[in-house]
């Protein structure tokens, strides 16, 4: 993919998802907001959906999980993003799967 293909993709894509969004919800106990791309909120309502999980309970949990796991969370919006990443990537990594197969 050469460099104005990418141009391309991203001249294609609705600038309200790039759109910053804040939502509150409360962590461990702590009101807290998180600004994030409607994008990156989209695949966490999604997940969400997903867990039977509100979007604030799932994000409470991945906090607690990266707490339990890591000691701690140094940037909560970036954790975010690369579970959204990740995700992504197993639903086409899962899809592939299904292609390969049929």
């Amino acid at each position: 993919m050469g460099e104005t293909d990418m141009c391309r993709v991203l001249a294609t894509q609705a600038p309200q998802r790039f759109q910053q969004v804040s939502r509150s919800l409360r962590i461990a106990g702590h009101s807290t907001s998180i600004r994030l791309e409607s994008a990156f909120w989209n695949v966490l309502d999604e997940i969400a959906l997903g867990e039977g999980l509100s979007t604030s309970k799932l994000i409470s949990a991945l906090h607690d999980e990266a707490v339990e796991i890591h000691d701690g969370v140094s940037n909560l919006a970036s954790m975010l993003r690369t579970v959204c990443l990740l995700h992504q990537q197993e639903q086409a990594g899962s899809a592939d799967g299904r292609q390969a197969r049929a």
